[in-house]
């Protein structure tokens, strides 16, 4: 049903895009009433701190330290290499429809379709996430990653807009765009019980029942 959403969601943004439809008028309207006036106007600030969170020197070092933890914990390589394909997609994906579009930047400049460092914050950060949370010994534990990575990639997108790099559609594709490649990740991987292994890769052994000795 998710995977359905997000790429209905997907086709379209891209249409209205395409088509400077009514969604895409709305969409420029809105970010120039919210957007600082360019990015070299400003200090940055927050904004900027925020906009960086989708910066490879950012995001990547974030998934790489999830996929040791995995791999340390579990000594499974399925969903670290699934995770690091989705990551080498993201510019697969992104470029060309960049190229394609080739829609104008809020600025200055074009080929701003999709987002790439949204992109990259929703398959970096969403793949720290599900790695981790299938690993973490408690419920909080394997609670909070998920939270935290949408907070980031929200952060990012919000950055991202308010800094005028995008327009607020080019973050909503490429979060619709990374849902699919985690979406991917996780089926790929096994669904949501990915982790499941102890260091040294064994599982815990089952207690014999009882009144069934050496069975």
């Amino acid at each position: 049903m998710f995977a359905a959403g997000a790429l209905v969601l997907l086709v379209v943004v891209c249409w209205q895009v395409a088509v400077d439809g009514p969604l895409a008028v709305w969409d420029e309207s809105v970010s120039r009433r919210w957007r600082q006036s360019s990015p070299e106007d400003h200090g940055g600030g927050r904004a900027q701190v925020a906009a960086d969170l989708g910066a490879l020197t950012v995001a990547l070092p974030v998934l790489a330290a999830s996929m040791v933890v995995f791999w340390w914990w579990t000594r499974r390589w399925r969903p670290v290499v699934c995770a690091a394909g989705a990551m080498a997609a993201v510019p697969v994906l992104v470029v060309p429809l960049k190229v394609l579009f080739d829609r104008p930047g809020p600025v200055t400049g074009s080929g701003y379709f999709p987002s790439g460092h949204t992109a990259t914050a929703v398959v970096a950060y969403g793949c720290a996430a599900l790695l981790l949370s299938s690993v973490a010994r408690s419920a909080v534990l394997r609670w909070m990653p998920v939270p935290v990575a949408v907070l980031l990639v929200v952060a990012t997108g919000a950055g991202l807009v308010r800094r005028a790099y995008h327009w607020p559609l080019d973050v909503l594709a490429s979060c619709a765009l990374g849902g699919l490649l985690l979406l991917a990740v996780a089926s790929l991987s096994g669904g949501r019980r990915i982790g499941g292994r102890r260091p040294g890769g064994r599982r815990p052994r089952a207690s014999p029942a009882p009144g069934s000795p050496g069975r």
